[in-house]
């Protein structure tokens, strides 16, 4: 027995204002009667001992410590730079509104 019928299939066309022709009605039947036993056999492996996860292998994430470590003074990062106005790189406006 399907799961879905073609009437039903044509009441959810309705639904979603779809303007569908009588063969992609009969051919969206199949599909869907097939994607919905699909998920029906999966549902019958789902146990009640078996917590839901979402990837198949435990997943890490792998996080170094956060620590000060050496860096670059200002002045030796705005040392190469074109054009610098207060310890900040000065780049052309790109918007024309006023800050």
């Amino acid at each position: 027995m399907s799961a879905i019928t073609r009437d039903e299939v044509a009441h959810l066309a309705r639904l979603s204002r779809l303007a569908l022709g009588e063969d992609e009605l009969d051919h969206l039947a199949a599909q869907l009667d097939q994607i919905i036993s699909a998920v029906a056999r999966v549902q019958e492996v789902a146990a009640e001992d078996i917590p839901p996860t979402s990837h198949a292998l435990p997943l890490t994430n792998v996080y170094r410590a956060d620590e000060n470590r050496p860096s670059l003074t200002p002045e030796q990062a705005l040392a190469a730079a074109p054009a610098a106005e207060e310890q900040r790189f000065r780049v052309p406006r790109i918007l024309d509104e006023e800050a």
